[in-house]
């Protein structure tokens, strides 16, 4: 494990060893501690993966498993603010690729990707079950439905100040 990466998570690493030591004897608690390691740094980098199977004598490919079987689980750093951009059927015939590229083009990112700022990451996501307000996104978990392309700058402006 990087000493680095260890060094400046200290506070994160204390509160992990917590979640490990209330969960670890019990059945069942990789993903309780996977969910609270993911809370705790806002995603699981591979040190943090290496680090919850040490301490619970997990073999890594394990770990790394669960990680990236379940989609609530990121490998990669997300922004401070996360955009989905709903891809069901009523969104994709109602424009929702047409939304996706101007928050693109706005971002100056593609879907997946985090701006150099940190401050947004853009994904694409399945049905999030308002098709009545079609064509939807998720900021947070703030939605915002009935959209066109030339609104999508207003909707990003409200939070980037946030």
């Amino acid at each position: 494990m990087s000493v680095l990466f260890l060094e400046e998570n200290k506070e994160k690493f204390d509160l992990l060893n917590k979640t490990i030591e209330e969960n670890k004897d019990k059945k069942g608690s990789l993903m309780p501690i996977m969910q609270d390691a993911q809370s705790i740094f806002g995603y699981l980098p591979f040190e943090v993966q290496e680090y919850i199977s040490k301490e619970l004598d997990l073999p890594l490919p394990d770990v790394y498993g669960v990680a990236t079987f379940y989609s609530q689980f990121s490998l990669e750093k997300k922004g401070e603010h996360v955009i989905s951009v709903c891809q069901g059927t009523a969104c994709y015939v109602k424009g929702s690729k047409k939304i996706q590229e101007e928050l693109e083009k706005e971002l100056d990112i593609k879907a997946g990707e985090t701006t150099n700022d940190g401050k947004f990451t853009l994904v694409e996501t399945r049905c999030v079950g308002a098709c009545g307000l079609a064509p939807i996104i998720m900021i947070d978990e703030d939605a915002h439905g009935k959209l066109v392309p030339k609104k999508m700058k207003a909707v990003v402006d409200k939070y980037k100040d946030k």
